[in-house]
């Protein structure tokens, strides 16, 4: 999860396109053009240790942007695929 924040912060698009599911990710993965991303809370973890194969975390991330500070609110699912945690999608 924080890897996936960071390069959203940093705009590294292709390091989020690869770590999302092949099921469910988009063709594309674009940043939104003014948006500054300005901090992350991790407020949940359910399952993801070292013997589960899937893992939920509940976060806020703040941000900025043309429409002035937001803040998002998810509970993001990851899968193990290959040893590698992957986003499958949001609740």
């Amino acid at each position: 999860m924080r890897s996936r924040y960071a390069a959203y912060a940093r705009g590294r698009t292709d390091y989020v396109f690869r770590t999302w599911h092949p099921r469910t990710r988009p063709s594309e993965v674009e940043p939104v053009p003014g948006l500054v991303w300005t901090g992350l809370s991790v407020l949940a973890v359910e399952a993801g240790g070292a013997d589960d194969d899937t893992g939920t975390v509940e976060f806020e991330a703040g941000h900025d942007g043309p429409g002035g500070p937001g803040v998002l609110h998810e509970r993001s699912r990851f899968d193990r695929r290959g040893g590698r945690w992957v986003y499958l999608d949001a609740e």
